[in-house]
């Protein structure tokens, strides 16, 4: 079989400028010629083995960082904004990899001029804006602009991981467990945890140094709470110098930012990278026993799976999203090709949706996307009571999964038929952008497709797709 052939030029200008090189002297230390340098950087020939090897060796660089998989999320990303009507033709999909792969900082900005242009037309069509009570022309919204910063690094941020690892593993606060440790942390630099039956989940006193807890959420939920809190008061340096390099474009998007980099350390303390990577490949990836291991709760540790993208040290490249009852994607992390659609819901087919069907049990699906790729899908509800009666419950569904070709490594895999082609459920990312003819849960037809009307004949659709 050939093998296939490695373009990396993007990786390979950035390395360079990152090392504040001239093409003469990367070439040098490649042990390439200049004109052999100048064509892998723009694409005209593929990296080759001694140039991978020289990379590892010389910059200690992560070769598997020459994947494509950044890409292929930009390819997917674009191909779904470009489905937009406003835009008059699909460019083909070999134009998109192109982008993405020669000129990813131009592909980072369209999507934000599209995600603006959205956002403006939202505005508009609102009443509130018709009475003039926003900003049509603010930029991209906060929560978005931190989501898409998680999302493009992979959902892993070395340096706070590593940080939250020293402090998880107990050299710095003694071998307690986590909530101890948590505690003592926080008793060091003046504050207090104390239970509370009302209020909110977290508040800190700073006037008292009282860190009032919900007694009514889950231990798993508290210690959380509580690694957060720490991250807040003690990682405050890390946590900035972090925000500086992201740039966010306003300060709100800053600010959701920090708390999604506490949260980030809270999960990580919890969960330290070297120790739980081993117990997840220990267990072969099973969540309920992860969850007992290190007191955590079935959502947070899928979460801390999908971060596990360490260079040099990967886990499995899982994703991990979370819907609500309406179907709408309320987290979504991805270090795999699986793409989710950024405006409106996910696929009926997927498996995630029907876990609201069953509480408390897990179901697992094999899935294959319009691009071919296979993926082992595991889906359960979660339910999250307000701690009293005639509290509202708050109920959502979340789903973790990887690529087939990881499925000797999950302990969900066992009994399924990975080798018939029709155990695969054909699944999307969203109706509007689906290649898919003939699929019975099509919402409204694909945007880049012709439709043929016919009065006298009805099938699945009320219209077929050309």
């Amino acid at each position: 079989m050939a093998t296939k052939k490695l373009y990396a030029g993007a990786k390979l200008r950035e390395t360079r400028q990152r090392a504040c090189l001239t093409q003469k002297d990367f070439a040098a230390q490649l042990g390439v010629s200049l004109p052999y340098l100048n064509q892998m950087e723009n694409n005209n020939r593929p990296v080759s083995t001694t140039v991978v090897l020289a990379l590892a060796q010389e910059f200690g660089f992560d070769v598997t960082q020459l994947s494509s998989g950044e890409a292929e999320r930009m390819t997917s990303d674009m191909r779904e904004a470009l489905a937009d009507p406003v835009f008059s033709d699909m460019p083909g999909i070999a134009d998109l990899r192109l982008v993405a792969a020669n000129a990813p900082s131009l592909a980072r900005a369209f999507l934000e001029l599209h995600s603006a242009y959205r956002r403006t037309n939202e505005r508009l069509a609102s009443l509130d804006e018709a009475l003039g009570t926003g900003d049509a022309q603010s930029p991209q919204s906060p929560w978005n602009e931190v989501r898409d910063f998680f999302h493009y690094c992979d959902n892993y941020i070395d340096a706070v991981d590593r940080a939250a690892e020293r402090f998880g593993t107990g050299s710095a606060t003694g071998n307690g467990t986590a909530p101890e440790r948590a505690a003592d942390a926080l008793a060091l630099i003046g504050i207090t945890v104390v239970g509370s039956d009302d209020g909110p989940l977290r508040r800190l006193d700073r006037a008292t140094g009282t860190l009032h807890l919900s007694s009514r959420a889950p231990p798993e939920t508290r210690t959380f709470q509580m690694l957060l809190q720490l991250a807040l008061l003690t990682q405050d340096k890390l946590l900035e110098a972090t925000l500086d390099l992201a740039r966010f474009h306003s300060g709100e998007a800053r600010a959701i930012a920090k708390i999604g980099l506490a949260n980030y350390f809270a999960g990580a303390a919890l969960m330290p990278y070297a120790v739980f990577l081993q117990a997840a490949r220990d267990c072969r990836h099973d969540l309920e026993i992860l969850a007992h291991r290190f007191g955590a709760s079935i959502e947070q540790v899928c979460h801390r799976l999908s971060t596990l993208q360490r260079p040099g040290a990967k886990g499995i490249p899982f994703f991990f999203v979370r819907v609500d009852q309406a179907g709408t994607i309320t987290k979504r992390h991805s270090a795999t090709r699986m793409q989710f659609a950024r405006y409106g819901g996910a696929c009926p087919l997927w498996n995630v949706h029907r876990a609201f069907e069953t509480p408390g049990r897990f179901l697992r699906q094999l899935a294959e996307t319009p691009d071919g790729v296979r993926y082992i899908n595991l889906a359960r509800d979660v339910s999250k009571p307000g701690g009293h009666f005639g509290a509202p419950v708050r109920r959502f569904a979340i789903a973790l999964g990887c690529e087939v070709r990881h499925a000797p490594a999950l302990v969900y895999a066992d009994t399924l038929d990975l080798s018939s082609p029709a155990a695969f459920e054909p699944i999307g990312i969203s109706c509007r952008i689906c290649e898919r003819t003939n699929c019975h849960q099509r919402s409204i037809p694909p945007l880049e497709r012709r439709l043929t009307i016919r009065p006298d004949a009805r099938g699945v659709l009320p219209y077929e797709v050309g």
